[in-house]
């Protein structure tokens, strides 16, 4: 998420930072360095001249040509109107309200709106504690309906639908009937898309509008498509209109300019991201977050609190004397490895991390810790016990029940042997640098 636009910025402020006196002349130069970086992230060009002229106009004030650190001066002026173009604070759901709650999602085909769907249902369920009715009113795309069914068994949530129908309004309103009759506390409905805006989609939209009476209607709009979802979201502000939005497929765009654009060109904000491919890639907008995520400085904040929901002081206590004394086994590690996915993609992880800390030139293979899972679930309680009676015909065994080589398991259980040799000289008493252990 934004590679391009942050290395690009880190290059533009390497300069300013590395003297201790700067000119106006610096500054300018530096501001053109960030005006084609935001154009090359694809960000509105409108918005990118405003926000170099902001920045400029603040940083060659003689406080901060003067300060002790004109550099790092310059760079909190840089964070701070990001943070601001962002949205400056984070716009949560629309949660109060008699139940059922509807969210209704707009947006054009192909924008991620049924997948978005199931992610927030996914994250008000995990997150907020709602049980959620998604509605597949989605009756122009083929299988729209099996896919929507699908992803609400993933996600955990109800499943509304209505095949022999016609009428996308006449399925939400069955929906929120079904929601009031179960209690359910929100109903998602997954509306239908063209590939462009277009009078038969705002006339479907509006019918459904009505029923709904929506609490947030949400945009979802594809990252990749960069300005021209900014485009989008105008005409769908200016003929159906909406509460804020969902911007998907943030991970596969370096770019980011949707993001950087969306609030400054329609005055609403975004209330998700949406990353990877799993049904809990969706994830709150935090524009403070985001802003020092962009420019380089990472979200150690957000990283620690996602190894807080999925890491227990008890268990960390438990895998502490284990290491210490030698008796960490395979299935302590099979264990571990499901926690760590649980916090998202090693990359999505490492991104959190200030881009000075980030290991350079590493290349993440998220298939090897698919590998290693599966060939520990092909062992035997015994097997991951006591590793060492893993013998030629056993690893033949676990490697066809994984699916993998038995090279695969080799390395495995080698990896395993010289991290437990490691574990060995280290000295009782010192911890292992587990948050929140000394």
């Amino acid at each position: 998420m934004f590679e391009n636009l942050t290395d690009k910025l880190s290059d533009a402020f390497r300069k300013l930072t590395g003297r201790g006196v700067l000119s106006e002349s610096d500054v300018k130069q530096a501001m053109r360095q960030v005006r084609r970086a935001l154009l090359e992230a694809d960000v509105n060009f409108k918005v990118a001249k405003q926000f170099v002229s902001d920045v400029s106009s603040k940083a060659t004030g003689e406080n901060v040509l003067k300060s002790l650190a004109p550099g790092k001066q310059v760079i909190k002026i840089v964070n701070d109107e990001i943070t601001a173009l962002l949205g400056t604070d984070r716009s949560p759901l629309q949660l109060s309200g008699m139940p059922p709650l509807v969210y209704l999602l707009i947006g054009l085909q192909g924008s991620g709106k049924t997948t978005a769907a199931a992610r927030l249902a996914w994250w008000l369920a995990e997150k907020k504690g709602r049980t959620v009715l998604l509605a597949a009113c989605d009756l122009e795309r083929p299988a729209a309906i099996d896919q929507l069914e699908k992803l609400a068994t993933d996600a955990g949530a109800g499943f509304y639908c209505r095949r022999d129908e016609k009428d996308p309004a006449s399925v939400l309103k069955g929906a929120i009937e079904e929601a009031r009759l179960k209690s359910y506390d929100v109903v998602i409905c997954d509306t239908a898309g063209r590939l462009h805006v277009d009078d038969d989609l705002m006339r479907e939209l509006e019918s459904i509008s009505r029923v709904a009476e929506a609490s947030e209607t949400l945009l979802v709009l594809d990252g990749l498509s960069g300005q021209d979802a900014v485009n989008v979201a105008l005409e769908f502000q200016e003929r159906i209109g909406f509460t804020g939005s969902i911007i998907t497929k943030m991970d596969g765009d370096s770019r980011g300019g949707a993001a950087l654009s969306f609030r400054a060109v329609t005055g609403k904000p975004i209330k998700f991201l949406g990353t990877g491919e799993a049904v809990d890639g969706l994830e709150p907008m935090d524009p403070q977050r985001l802003a020092g995520r962009i420019l380089g400085m990472g979200d150690v904040v957000g990283l620690v609190e996602k190894a807080q929901e999925v890491f227990d002081i008890k268990e960390a206590q438990k895998l502490e004397k284990k290491l210490i004394s030698n008796s960490f086994t395979l299935e302590d590690f099979a264990g571990e490895l499901k926690r760590i996915r649980k916090m998202g993609s090693l990359s999505d992880l490492l991104e959190m991390l200030p881009k000075n800390m980030r290991p350079s030139g590493m290349d993440i293979d998220e298939s090897q810790f698919t590998r290693m899972s599966a060939i520990m679930s092909s062992m035997t309680v015994r097997e991951k016990c006591h590793p060492e009676i893993i013998n030629g015909s056993r690893r033949k065994r676990i490697a066809m029940g994984s699916g993998t080589r038995v090279s695969d398991v080799n390395r495995l259980l080698r990896e395993f042997r010289s991290m437990k040799k490691m574990m060995k000289r280290m000295k009782p008493g010192k911890g292992i640098g587990i948050p929140g252990i000394r």
